[in-house]
């Protein structure tokens, strides 16, 4: 079993992490429904990504001495104007690192950095069944607020999504 996680090992993504997001990344993409991408985006993509979440949201990682073990970020929901203080929220672990209490250390760190930069509500959207991120959703205080039916299909199968939002302001 791991060490007890601390707050010292996370820490702001830089684009020298891409490699190793991408890694952790790839397994959800090729072998879960977790996620909806169907290619495992290219460290060069992966780059760009967190170089984008850190003009205006937030990218960080956790590691450890051997590495990057896993990683959080918020990003934009929708583009409308409107909607520029609400974000989308993930957390990708190494697998084998579930339930350790990894994802609650990101999450904790990242909610602080999302609501320093303006963001009110944080969105998360869930492939279904997933009780692993249910659970943590809804242990960091997210409240459910719907279900979309049959609305993406990935591996043979259509799944639904889960939706829940979390309050940012104090």
């Amino acid at each position: 079993m791991d060490a007890l996680l601390t707050h010292d090992s996370i820490r702001d993504a830089t684009v020298t992490d891409a490699a190793a997001c991408a890694a952790i990344y790839a397994p959800y993409v090729t072998d879960t429904s977790i996620t909806f991408e169907l290619e495992p985006p290219s460290e060069e993509e992966m780059a760009r990504r967190i170089t984008e979440a850190q003009r205006h949201h937030a990218w960080i990682v956790m590691e450890d001495e051997e590495g990057v073990l896993g990683y959080a970020y918020g990003g934009t929901f929708r583009t409308r104007a409107a909607y520029r203080r609400t974000c989308e929220v993930s957390v990708y672990l190494e697998r084998g690192r579930r339930r350790r209490g990894a994802g609650r250390a990101l999450y904790t760190a990242l909610m602080p950095r999302l609501a320093a930069r303006g963001m009110r509500t944080a969105i998360a959207c869930m492939t279904l069944p997933n009780d692993a991120s249910l659970g943590l959703h809804r242990a960091m205080g997210f409240e459910d607020v719907g279900v979309m039916r049959r609305v993406g299909h990935k591996h043979d199968a259509w799944h639904d999504v889960a939706w829940a939002q979390l309050d940012l302001t104090p």
